[in-house]
């Protein structure tokens, strides 16, 4: 069975090897983007915000930053910032400010590379339908001069193997567009809980503001 396969990945020409490397820039991408990804879900959100919002009742702003600080996390960078913009006495635009700044430069880190797997699919499926033509246009070349008797045997044989790139483009493209579509919707879900804590945050920071005072005071 190997054996088989490993005389059509040979028949295909440098066109297998095209496709080939490929799939290995997107194998490297899904696998480096699954370990950024799954380390900035892993957070329990309710918990870290549970515990902010109990020191922020009772008026423990640097007890609340600390808990920010504690887990290195796009989300709790982010919340970091609005609180460190409340201890510095922001407004409430100058912390709704620093927020969005943290924003700004965190979620563009989980979103890298990920869209760059949806073009390594449709590379991988026209290089399949390249390497195709160019082997029908040399197939209908050598059947030229061949007797009639031998062409339709020998044409046959020619655009069987000349679709063996094609396929092979299509088993590389399908499992990346597929990878894709899960690590994006992975990044959508950690952008909501992202956006959902740094709101809850805020509003809850700027309720509490007089405590806060009267605490510092």
């Amino acid at each position: 069975m190997i054996a088989e396969l490993m005389e059509l990945y040979n028949k295909g020409g440098n066109w297998m090897h095209l496709i080939t490397v490929t799939s290995l820039l997107g194998i490297a991408i899904i696998l480096e983007r699954f370990v950024v990804l799954t380390a900035a879900a892993n957070v329990r959100k309710d918990e870290i915000l549970n515990h902010i919002n109990s020191y922020i009742l009772q008026g423990k702003l640097e007890k609340a930053i600390g808990v920010a600080s504690q887990v290195r996390n796009p989300l709790t960078n982010i919340i970091r910032s609005g609180l460190m913009a409340v201890a510095n006495n922001g407004g409430p635009d100058e912390v709704q400010t620093a927020m969005d700044a943290v924003a700004l430069r965190e979620v563009p880190r989980l979103e890298k590379r990920v869209g760059l797997l949806a073009t390594l699919s449709n590379i991988a499926t026209l290089l399949g339908l390249l390497g195709t033509v160019a082997g029908l246009i040399g197939a209908f070349g050598a059947v030229a001069n061949v007797a009639p008797a031998e062409k339709a045997t020998m044409l046959a044989n020619a655009i069987a193997t000349a679709m063996n790139t094609t396929a092979f483009g299509l088993i590389v493209a399908i499992p990346l567009l597929g990878c894709f579509g899960f690590l994006n919707a992975m990044v959508q879900g950690i952008v909501d809980d992202i956006h959902e804590a740094s709101v809850a945050t805020l509003n809850f920071v700027l309720a509490n503001r007089e405590k806060l005072r009267a605490q510092r005071g």
